[in-house]
């Protein structure tokens, strides 16, 4: 404890999470993000001259920065180990099997791999496929491996486009991995895989096949709409990933304040 304690003084805490606002990206199958000062200052004034401001919001469990449950998307009736979905599911109490508040605080070794960044200074095109030989490259440029239980973030670029909602969502057109670099990174067993867009996968592609490789067959977590410019510029390739899902019994994901921490 005593030596963990003192390391935490020369710590750099990198923030990955993206910020919530009125009109921010979202997913045009999740709901927006809702905000509103419900009590101003002056409302109420208490005895000494003292009032308090406060908010009232709502927003989709899958806006913004978050994390997936493996209960957010099922194969043919099934959910990951082979559950059937519609046995565990209702419109009040969500999904009891795989739902956000059985995942953990989430502290593991994390892994950046900048794709992005091998392929130029600009974000990688709309219909960018990340592939194996995308992911073997940056791993041999960085000098970095993955390892079983990892958080393995991929860098598109498309992070520098969140205050713009029309230009990140793109009508929901996208790059990332296909099932191929899907099976790369399910191979290697890693906890979660992340990145900077909506959506994780290659979109649009209604089938969504990446999803359904990594959360139902594989059991591993994805993780989106992240923020790994400032870490990619740092070149901070290895970390600590610190995240804590929120404990939302039922909920098929969770919106997280991701840190990557180096000493």
């Amino acid at each position: 404890m005593a030596s963990l304690l003192e390391l935490l003084p020369a710590a750099k805490v990198y923030d990955l999470a993206q910020p919530y606002f009125v009109g921010m990206p979202h997913h045009p199958v999740h709901p927006p993000f809702l905000y509103g000062l419900a009590k101003q200052h002056g409302d109420y004034v208490g005895p000494a001259g003292n009032s308090s401001a406060s908010e009232a919001v709502a927003l989709g469990t899958h806006v913004g920065t978050h994390i997936d449950a493996l209960c957010h998307f099922s194969s043919s009736g099934k959910l990951h180990g082979g559950q059937e979905a519609a046995a565990v599911q209702s419109y009040g109490g969500g999904v009891k099997r795989f739902s956000i508040d059985t995942v953990a605080p989430i502290v593991r070794r994390g892994v950046l791999l900048d794709v992005a960044g091998l392929h130029g200074p600009v974000p990688l095109p709309a219909g960018f496929e990340i592939a194996p030989a995308h992911l073997e490259a940056a791993v041999r440029a960085q000098a970095v491996e993955i390892r079983a239980g990892d958080v393995v973030l991929l860098r598109t670029g498309w992070a520098t486009y969140f205050a713009d909602a029309a230009k990140f969502i793109s009508e929901v057109c996208g790059p990332g991995p296909g099932i191929a670099g899907a099976r790369w990174l399910g191979e290697r067993g890693v906890f979660a895989a992340g990145s900077d867009t909506v959506a994780f996968e290659k979109v649009p592609d209604a089938a969504m096949p990446v999803h359904v490789h990594l959360l139902v067959d594989k059991g591993i977590h994805i993780i989106e709409c992240l923020n790994l410019e400032e870490l990619a510029a740092a070149k901070i390739w290895e970390f600590v990933f610190l995240a804590l899902p929120l404990k939302i019994q039922g909920a098929t994901a969770s919106p997280i304040r991701p840190v990557a921490m180096v000493a």
